[in-house]
């Protein structure tokens, strides 16, 4: 990476630069827009849509008013259709480093991997930062790894006809199993406990379906050559071990999460989420975060609650930028075309 004095950079200053494209980032765009400001997307990922594009694209997100159900990739689709209704940047495959608010100016300098960017205003919405599975604890796991286990699925069809073994109790193992059961000829779900952390409708979906729910399970060891050809399982009640022939691993244990740069830009940091007041404003005047990256007494992580600080973040940065401006401007259904 070049230094940051020989660091291309973006003259124009813009109102507002949203830092990370996921779900809350691009519903901050569309309300950006709303209000009237320029405005930047800057994301590390190759496409906008944060962890639903990255990996979930199939799976099926319940908790989006309006929708019973919708598929990540859709809302996402949806997500960016809207938010192009008014003009924005985007900026895809940068990671910003560096957040400098010069005193001269107040106007705010992002440096990232690749150029300077400039900017009144910077609301961060870069969910739970760097995201890395956690790996499957048994034998011959990163022989295969990439190679028969992953760790999220990107295309639904890979798994047409085919023997899988998906292993978690959260929500995405329960998805993935209820999806997995459309397309492939016998999936097992084990988790190690009998009880999941999954939503309780899901769960009863789960019991209701197809898939072979093996409870009190962990997985011990992956056998095969060039391929998964099967498992041994424990029962981690009894210890006793048993065989399973399969094709294809998923393992769904969660994952570690690291905030990296931001933790170097002079944020109030707490649980893991920049510390927010009311008004979604963080300790820095003129930087306001929402979406999985804040903390707040009662916050829950939801896409639905993103959505929800995205508009008091955006309103907020708008009294920022201009004192005179009102906070709350109406209902968009009252606005002209």
């Amino acid at each position: 990476m070049a230094s940051n004095t020989e660091l291309p950079k973006d003259e124009k200053v813009f109102d507002i630069t949203i830092i990370g494209g996921g779900p809350t980032g691009l519903f901050t765009a569309f309300y950006a827009g709303i209000r009237d400001a320029s405005t930047k997307i800057i994301d590390s990922l190759p496409a906008l849509g944060g962890q639903l594009t990255e990996l979930y694209p199939e799976k099926y997100i319940y908790d989006v008013a309006g929708f019973p159900k919708i598929k990540a990739m859709d809302l996402v689709d949806q997500l960016v259709e809207q938010a192009n209704t008014y003009k924005q940047t985007v900026c895809l495959n940068e990671k910003v480093l560096r957040l400098i608010k010069r005193e001269e100016d107040g106007v705010f300098e992002l440096h990232t991997d690749k150029m300077i960017h400039l900017s009144h205003a910077v609301i961060i919405t870069a969910g739970i930062g760097a995201f890395t599975p956690k790996s499957l604890p048994a034998e011959n796991v990163s022989k295969f790894e990439g190679n028969g286990i992953h760790y999220y699925i990107d295309d639904l069809k890979k798994y047409t006809g085919k023997r899988v073994l998906v292993v978690g109790g959260g929500d995405s193992a329960v998805d993935f199993s209820l999806m997995l059961q459309t397309v492939a000829s016998e999936v097992t779900l084990i988790h190690r406990r009998d009880q999941f952390r999954a939503h309780e409708e899901n769960v009863k979906t789960l019991y209701q379906s197809k898939v072979n729910v093996k409870t009190f399970f962990e997985l011990k060891a992956v056998h095969g050559e060039d391929h998964i050809t099967s498992v041994t399982l424990q029962d981690n009640r009894s210890k006793e071990n048993e065989q399973l022939e399969v094709d294809a691993i998923i393992g769904s244990l969660g994952f570690s999460a690291s905030l990296g740069p931001i933790l170097e830009w002079g944020l109030e940091i707490q649980d893991n989420g920049i510390v927010v007041d009311t008004r979604m404003g963080t300790n820095i005047p003129g930087v306001y975060a929402a979406g999985d990256i804040v903390s707040y007494p009662g916050k829950i992580k939801l896409i639905a609650t993103g959505f929800g600080e995205a508009p008091t973040a955006v309103n907020n940065a708008k009294i920022y930028l201009d004192p005179k401006s009102k906070l709350f401007p109406g209902h968009s259904s009252s606005r002209k075309e």
